[in-house]
């Protein structure tokens, strides 16, 4: 359902994305347009994803950072520019900044993973790691541009940074004519925010739909408010759209323009961030898996052809782990038990022979002997499993219980 209401006109045309394409010209890569003949057959209607994950620096961030920068002046240019990320923003600020010449520095929170850290310095910025949250990582950033007069560069409620972003509509456009909707992952708004402006003034049939992780949903709330409110968040694997609150430039032109934002669980996230790994061999970060986590969740509710932007790929490689392992639980491919067995020789053996004739790959064993809840001669074993799917994790418990081990959860 939609939550628009009326809402005062926004300043961004159509013209500001066209003369924003104009100044990436060189810059940003036209990532490309892959089809999903899995999303396809699921939808029952084309979809396409728009690989944003294979921009220069790993995200569509680049095209803001680059147009906001390019459009200083040249006494804002000499007193460099600052920014607060913990990842894809930050990389895009500091490659931009070095093309344009201009000085970055960059504060971002002190656990943030080391490639992120280590990617954003190799673009030419000065790394400043402060705070535990992004919230004081903000505050210092912040603090910086008013100590240094350095001009503070927003991840998302700017003009020229929703312009940059809003390329990514044009393009779009181009490589997918025939598209009837557009699915696009929502922090603060302002990639859904440009790809609205630019698709709604050239196809105004076309559906733009955001998409947000539950666990931290601001815009459906400050949909129905008619203003950003401020909602807590949850941890969520999406870090890259956990925001608080809306902007407020995106805000007004996601109220005016985007048709419906939805929200998508945390199983929904890495189901897909394992489908676009698997099936289309792209290495996607779960806040850029969300538009096809909710393809997943609802896939009778699109009418094709669909593009799904995938906005970012920069995802930790322990972090990666994580979420796969979790992916693969959510769609009944890893399967952990526990059970208890007679502590005698051979009794383990017998047990993984029953695994063995169920076709169930043993990832790994756990024992446990020294728990008060276990008998003299008992031991407990926990088991990690690679399985083929939700019926085939029946048929293990069942094979288990059939030999007559008790299986506990």
């Amino acid at each position: 359902m939609s939550f628009r209401t009326p809402h005062p006109s926004h300043s961004l045309i159509l013209d500001d994305i066209r003369g924003a394409q104009k100044m990436l010209s060189g810059v940003a890569r036209m990532t490309p347009m892959e089809g999903s003949r899995h999303l396809s057959r699921l939808v029952g209607a084309p979809v396409h994803l728009k690989c944003e994950n294979l921009q220069r620096t790993g995200s569509f961030k680049l095209r803001g950072a680059y147009v906001r920068i390019a459009g200083l002046r040249p006494e804002e240019r000499a007193a460099g520019v600052v920014a607060a990320s913990a990842g894809n923003h930050a990389q895009g600020v500091a490659l931009a900044s070095s093309l344009l010449g201009v000085r970055s520095t960059v504060f971002m929170p002190v656990g943030a993973p080391l490639p992120k850290v280590a990617a954003t310095r190799e673009y030419g910025a000065d790394v400043r790691l402060h705070g535990h949250v992004v919230d004081e990582t903000l505050a210092a950033a912040q603090e910086y541009a008013r100590a240094t007069g350095a001009v503070f560069i927003h991840p998302f409620d700017h003009h020229d940074i929703i312009a940059g972003q809003g390329t990514v509509g044009l393009e779009i456009l181009e490589q997918c004519p025939e598209v009837r909707t557009i699915l696009v992952g929502v922090g603060g708004g302002g990639l859904v925010a440009g790809v609205a402006t630019a698709v709604k003034a050239l196809r105004p049939d076309v559906k733009v739909i955001g998409v947000q992780a539950q666990a931290a949903a601001a815009y459906p709330p400050s949909l129905r408010a008619g203003r950003p409110v401020v909602v807590d968040t949850a941890p969520t694997m999406a870090d890259g759209i956990k925001v608080g609150r809306p902007g407020d430039v995106p805000f007004a032109i996601v109220d005016e323009l985007v048709d419906d934002v939805r929200t998508v669980s945390e199983d929904a996230l890495s189901s897909a961030l394992l489908l676009c790994l698997e099936r289309a061999k792209q290495v996607v970060e779960p806040a850029g898996a969300s538009p096809v986590a909710a393809l997943l969740s609802t896939p009778e509710a699109f009418q094709g052809p669909v593009v799904a932007v995938l906005s970012g790929g920069n995802v930790d490689p322990l972090v990666l782990q994580r979420i796969l392992r979790h992916g693969m639980a959510a769609a009944g491919r890893y399967l952990s038990l526990r059970l208890r067995l007679t502590d005698r020789p051979g009794a383990l053996a017998t047990m993984l022979g029953v695994l063995s004739v169920s076709d169930a790959n043993v990832l790994d064993v756990g024992h446990v002997r020294t728990d008060p809840r276990l008998g003299l001669t008992e031991v407990e074993v926990e088991l990690h499993l690679e399985t083929k799917g939700p019926e085939h994790c029946q048929e293990v418990r069942a094979a288990l219980q059939d030999a007559g081990y008790v299986v506990m959860e």
